[in-house]
């Protein structure tokens, strides 16, 4: 493969649902671009794209493939992505480094809440949309109602470039409302007959092709004078609108395709080379300092490493894209994050597994290199004399987690490190020790992303895991004020251990004023604040030390003693042992040795009272709440709002977004642990969610007194 400038470079991200035909999609490109010489089908399991041994197993995509062709002098840079939302992460990765979406459309399903998801990281991040109707030649397939959805959904920005004249088994012809002409299929499709436009079709041909020359024309001015003074424009120009409409977001073409039958894929391809922005007609990218950094060939080379696989006989492959510059075979950089060399040895293009070796590779083109020492996702590779940084690519939250466990626990060790290399493969998993929980939490997208890991682990590595429920990281806090005092006293031979600690407790809320009086049994107690110490909690929350000592009933220097026992109780709570966080402690009295009085003597006092305390002052166990946004068809609304009540949900509301209605609610974090297997048996796989983090709030009392019985017989046991 030739060097191509930055201005001959496309880069393409293809996205839809899951079935759209993404896949089948890629093959048909590789095979007219002439990458490949005979297509694959996904149930054969012998495509480009679907080339790991997991996809293979499960026969749906668990990694976007990049892959480039040539087509018409232009570089085609490509990437394949999964349509399952347990993958979204691939295609956040892909949409962050490519300058078009190409969004499939199964035509027997039309837009699919698959379609608005995928449409929303488009909006996010700004980057032109192409639809393409695909699966045109299946049964249940309705051209017609799938752009009245589009339309329906986003509006009139959605254009028809193409229609087919039949749906279902007869399609095989289609009328090209740019081009104004008709393009026919023999049954094993490839290469077209182009046709003039049958009188049966004239008019409505006619009709779609002044819209399109009319929405054209709306996004350059020149171009709208022409339109007026003309009443119509020439392809080229119609071109420049359409490429100018993409990349203000002004337009979205409708393309239409039979992918398995390879009918329209290639003048699919010769649209994408006429009418998609190049890189260099693209926004530019900004570096962390907030700097714009546009592709310049003749720069000091950047480059950002946006995906990385690890595969058989090969080791680590490193995706990279050209930010800066041009990168050159043999070249040393510097990773920014690291502070690592790296010694560019290969530079490849690549089709999936297969790879085409190149000496260079200019600004704004998308490659591959092997065998980095150093070098993980989102890392950052500079020549010398450059400090750029890239982060820009944000990925979804996590909203499925299991607690992971070896089998055989001599293989924990070797497990972490095969957890820690896949992190850096997908950042989407998020892997934690947890100190609080005693467990291992892995955090992903869903359980099907959970389950390919497992796969991948136990067939790739040899290394049996298991799943487990995860713990729930409960808090303990206070209702009340309470008051408590304790005296440690220990006497054996020599010197002996003296320290008596006397204090309050009270719940505390961020700026609440401090009280001059507590009466706890008929007896008033003093407060004089001498000195405060708020402490942030690493767990959230504050813990607020009031020293109210008088009269050197405890000298100074055991304070910190007493502080030190108290937070050593906060970790470990009296209810359920979870952390305990929001409270203010007192200390007003206690007495002291001058002799057997040390830091140890005071720090036992200071655990012991506050224990105490605690447990006279309404002790409360909170749970974790999550916002939780449901993304559904109207038809299942009932039954997932239901489902969502049966696990404690308050549902704060519900509104209608593009076609699809969103439902929202709070929900303890308890109840989410197999919702992701939930809604889609509800709903078939056609509901979405997104779950953050909201706040602590306070169990039922049926769930809190279950909470303790259930921690009661756990330390019996133990």
């Amino acid at each position: 493969m030739k060097v191509y400038q930055t201005n001959e470079i496309k880069n393409i991200a293809l996205i839809g649902s899951s079935g759209a035909g993404k896949t089948t999609l890629s093959e048909a490109m590789l095979y007219e671009g002439g990458v490949i010489k005979r297509r694959g089908t996904v149930e054969n399991g012998n495509t480009v794209s679907d080339y790991f041994p997991v996809e293979k197993e499960y026969g749906y995509s668990v990694f976007s493939t990049i892959f480039s062709v040539e087509w018409n002098d232009k570089k085609l840079n490509l990437i394949d992505c999964p349509g399952s939302d347990d993958f979204a992460g691939a295609a956040v990765s892909a949409l962050n480094v490519t300058d078009t979406a190409l969004m499939v459309v199964n035509g027997q399903y039309g837009v699919e809440v698959g379609t608005i998801n995928m449409f929303r990281y488009t909006e996010t991040l700004k980057k032109p949309v192409i639809f393409l109707i695909n699966q045109l030649d299946k049964e249940n397939a309705d051209y017609d109602r799938t752009l009245l959805q589009l339309k329906e959904t986003y509006g009139n920005k959605v254009v028809p470039i193409q229609y087919p004249v039949q749906t279902g088994q007869d399609f095989h012809q289609m009328i090209d409302v740019l081009k104004m002409k008709m393009y026919q299929w023999k049954p094993e499709g490839g290469v077209p007959e182009i046709l003039d436009i049958p009188a049966s079709e004239k008019d409505k041909a006619e009709e779609w092709h002044n819209a399109l020359v009319e929405a054209a024309a709306e996004n350059d001015e020149n171009l709208m004078e022409k339109f007026f003074d003309q009443g119509s424009l020439s392809e080229d120009e119609m071109r420049e609108g359409i490429r100018k409409g993409l990349i203000a977001r002004g337009m979205f073409p409708v393309i239409c395709v039979s992918a398995s039958k390879d009918m329209g894929v290639r003048r699919l391809m010769e649209f994408l080379g006429n009418n998609v922005p190049t890189v260099n007609e693209s926004a530019p990218y900004k570096n962390t300092e907030g700097k714009d950094i546009a592709p310049d060939p003749k720069a000091l080379t950047s480059i950002f490493v946006f995906k990385t696989t690890v595969e058989p006989h090969i080791g680590r492959v490193s995706y990279f894209k050209v930010m800066l510059g041009t990168v050159k075979t043999g070249e040393d950089l510097l990773n920014e994050d690291r502070g690592s060399k790296e010694r560019i040895a290969q530079l490849f293009v690549v089709a999936g597994q297969n790879r085409m070796e190149v000496s260079e590779l200019q600004a704004g083109d998308i490659g591959a290199t092997v065998k980095l020492k150093d070098v993980n996702t989102g890392n950052t590779l500079n020549a010398k004399g450059v400090d750029n940084r890239f982060d820009f690519i944000k990925y979804p939250n996590s909203k499925y987690r299991r607690a992971i466990k070896a089998v055989n626990e001599a293989d924990s060790e070797k497990m972490m490190e095969i957890l820690n290399r896949m992190r850096a493969e997908d950042p989407t998993w998020v892997v934690e020790q947890s100190k609080e929980l005693k467990q291992i939490i892995l955090s992903g997208q869903g359980e099907f992303h959970l389950k390919t890991l497992k796969w991948r682990i136990e067939n790739n590595d040899k290394v049996l895991i298991e799943f487990l429920e995860p713990k729930i990281p409960y808090r303990e806090t206070i209702t009340k004020s309470a008051r408590a005092d304790y005296r440690h006293k220990k006497q054996s031979g020599g010197a002996g251990q003296f320290g008596e600690v006397h204090l309050i407790v009270e719940p505390y809320q961020e700026g609440m004023p401090m009280p001059e009086m507590y009466k706890f049994n008929g007896q008033e107690f003093k407060i004089q604040a001498r000195d405060t110490q708020e402490i942030p909690l690493e767990w959230g929350g504050k813990l607020v030390f009031v020293n109210s000592i008088v009269g050197g009933s405890i000298d100074t220097r055991f304070l910190p003693a007493i502080l030190k026992g108290i937070m050593g109780r906060m970790e470990q709570g009296p209810l359920t042992g979870s952390y305990a966080r929001d409270v203010r402690v007192i200390v007003y009295d206690g007495k002291m040795h001058p002799v057997d009085s040390n830091e140890i003597s005071f720090m036992l006092a200071g655990r012991n009272a506050f224990s105490e305390a605690f447990r006279n002052a309404g002790p409360k166990i909170l749970e974790p709440i999550y916002d939780v946004e449901v993304s559904l068809p109207s038809e299942y609304m009932g039954d997932v709002m239901g489902d969502l009540q049966g696990r404690r949900a308050m549902i704060m509301g519900m509104n209608s977004e593009k076609g699809y209605e969103k439902l929202l609610a709070k929900v303890p974090l308890k109840e989410m642990g197999n919702y992701s297997t939930s809604l889609s048996s509800i709903t078939g796989g056609r509901a979405s969610f997104t779950m953050k983090f909201n706040a602590y709030e306070l169990v039922p009392t049926d769930v809190q007194d279950k909470l303790l019985k259930e921690y009661e017989a756990q330390q019996e046991a133990e």
